[in-house]
């Protein structure tokens, strides 16, 4: 049987994800020189299935849902984005999301949802953008800021 944490450490933890997220948006340059890069997928590598969450539970959606919803949403999208336009490849906002859906998916329904945003974002903004253009880079730039925003706002009115 797994035991839960206790709120307060949820909330610490919480608080600390938000804030390297926010860390990480801040910290990626905003004018830097793009330049198109893909990286092949490798051939022979097996993927590990991610591990399943906790069962289901009766709790209801936190109140910061809306905004954690959003802030995956535009990290699917910097992460094709920033592979179409960036010096750096997009397995940053990647593993970000991943970091987010470990600390914030605790039941399937929410992953779900999660990945779904992302997922959303990542195939839009694929559909919009075929090549680096000064409308993609400035999307990213928006992005970038937003997501900073979403990060400091959660992190500061629900990790107390």
């Amino acid at each position: 049987m797994r035991m839960r944490k206790p709120a307060a450490t949820r909330r610490l933890k919480l608080m600390a994800r938000f804030a390297c997220v926010a860390l990480c948006l801040a910290a990626w340059p905003a004018n830097s020189a793009f330049a198109q890069t893909r990286a092949a997928p490798s051939q022979g590598a097996k993927v590990a299935p991610p591990p399943l969450p906790a069962p289901e539970s009766l709790e209801s959606p936190p109140p910061y849902e809306r905004q954690l919803l959003r802030l995956a949403e535009i990290l699917g999208a910097l992460a094709w984005l920033t592979e179409l336009c960036g010096d750096r490849p997009g397995d940053q906002w990647r593993r970000q999301m991943a970091t987010l859906m470990e600390a914030e998916a605790a039941t399937t329904r929410r992953r779900e949802r999660l990945a779904g945003s992302y997922n959303r974002g990542f195939r839009g903004y694929s559909a919009l953008h075929r090549s680096c253009t000064p409308s993609a880079q400035l999307v990213i730039t928006r992005f970038l800021d937003e997501g900073g925003r979403i990060a400091r706002d959660v992190a500061n009115r629900f990790s107390g």
